[in-house]
């Protein structure tokens, strides 16, 4: 049997959150992302083109390292306005019985005692179709919102972040027994007191003693997503994640992040198979080759300069509003999103200027573009499957939710006749529909599984 590839989409609650300025576009809605028809109608396309989930990006700040001024991302739509990832959520479910939704939460600013309620919930209203994508946050307009005096350093998220998934394993995978619940109405017990245990967690950053609040859910812990870049980044995905979201120019580059990820995924004791890549891929799609790169020049037409610097800014960290545009890019090290920096300072293919970087990032944030037929970018994702060993692909937009609608219209097909996509989804839950049916919780070699036990309440 030939490798099965896996889709994803990926969206974010605004106006045109990864491709700069396409809200201007005659074919782009995202304008409407206020509104819960854009949202079910988005939902439904992406089912009907068998996908895993919806992958909602999030910020909880303004872009405002641009100038020192959050003006061009006001001006500009740079990923603001700003709604609430979950929100839409379980409007989407009950117009789906497949897809499955991976909203974006910080574990820098919530709480995890919170947080694993909001998606126990989830997970019960959606019957198990709930992910989670766990960022730190990079904005420091993010910080100083949320009550802190600047962004915390780099390794201090990522040891919060490590600590708050401690925890909300314990509340999701070890507070509840499964047969806690007995509804059992002779004897007046909805529950076993006895199997409802306290966690006691105490830590550097928590003490959470429990118990958690809800019993337990169709997949108990949600599928975790993760996208580490830098080092730490990617030893933190490594332990955790069941599904790592990668952005790369080339294959050969996203090859070497691949080979990086399984080895390291060997090293913290899981099994390779247990987590799936995702690198993200703009699809420009045209009847002809030709017509498709007509597409791709209209495009970049519609693309806001100053507005794809102001998100670049902030992705790195660093104030390009300082850089003349012919200027080549700095290798540093930044607090911010250091995978968005290699991209252009770590390309073993060219050096880039500024310009040319704003201009690459201005469509679905620089990531690969897969431009031609159907048939040709059916060609590049088999390719990338074989050679690049990836599972899958995060598909962004240029328009939106039209570009979802074409790719599965015209993609979609050409993949299943290959015989590298299915026609169905194998079952319920979103966990059973990335790794096989019978598997809606997390293997036993996961941390989550491993989380110390704690005492009856």
């Amino acid at each position: 049997m030939k490798k099965q590839i896996h889709l994803n989409g990926f969206i974010q609650n605004s106006p045109s959150p990864h491709s700069t300025g396409l809200w201007k576009h005659p074919k782009d809605e995202g304008t409407n992302h206020s509104s819960l028809s854009y949202w079910v109608e988005t939902a439904k396309i992406l089912e009907r083109g068998k996908f895993d989930a919806m992958f909602i990006a999030d910020v909880l700040g303004t872009y405002s390292v641009y100038g020192n001024s959050h003006d061009a991302a006001v001006q500009h739509a740079v990923q603001l306005p700003a709604h609430d990832p979950v929100l839409p959520i379980t409007a989407m479910a009950a117009v789906t019985e497949n897809l499955g939704f991976a909203p974006t939460i910080s574990a820098t600013y919530a709480q995890p005692y919170a947080l694993a309620r909001q998606l126990s919930t989830l997970d019960h209203l959606t019957g198990g179709r709930v992910a989670w994508n766990v960022v730190t946050s990079y904005l420091e307009s993010e910080a100083v919102n949320l009550g802190l005096s600047g962004r915390l350093p780099k390794e201090l998220r990522y040891d919060r972040a490590d600590e708050f998934l401690d925890v909300v394993y314990k509340l999701w995978e070890h507070s509840w027994e499964d047969d806690a619940v007995v509804y059992d109405r002779d004897n007046d017990t909805f529950a076993h007191p006895e199997k409802v245990r306290l966690i006691n967690h105490e830590g550097e950053f928590f003490q959470v003693p429990g118990p958690h609040l809800v019993e337990p859910s169709p997949q108990r812990t949600p599928v975790l997503f993760q996208a580490g870049a830098s080092p730490k980044g990617r030893d933190f995905a490594a332990k955790h994640a069941e599904g790592i979201f990668t952005k790369n120019h080339s294959l050969e580059a996203t090859k070497a992040y691949v080979a990086d990820i399984r080895k390291r995924t060997k090293e913290q004791g899981r099994n390779p198979e247990d987590v799936l890549i995702f690198p993200m891929v703009l699809p420009i799609i045209g009847s002809t080759e030709e017509e498709a790169y007509a597409k791709y020049r209209d495009l970049t037409e519609h693309v806001s300069y100053e507005g794809t610097a102001s998100l670049l800014s902030g992705h790195t960290g660093i104030d390009f509003s300082q850089y003349d545009p012919d200027q080549y890019i700095e290798d540093i090290e930044t607090d911010a999103v250091q995978g968005n920096l290699d991209m252009y300072t770590k390309d073993p293919n060219k050096k880039w200027t500024l310009r040319e970087a704003v201009k690459n990032h201005g469509l679905g944030n620089g990531t690969v573009k897969f431009i031609g037929t159907p048939e040709q970018i059916a060609d590049r994702i088999e390719e990338w499957a074989v050679e690049g060993d990836i599972d899958g692909l995060n598909i962004a937009q240029t328009y939106s939710p039209e570009t979802f609608r074409e790719f599965v219209d015209y993609v979609v097909p050409e993949l299943q006749k290959r015989g590298i996509y299915r026609k169905e989804y194998e079952g319920k839950t979103l966990r059973e529909n990335m790794f096989g049916k019978g598997r809606a919780h997390l293997p036993d070699n996961h941390p989550a599984r491993k989380s110390a036990v704690i005492q009856s309440s």
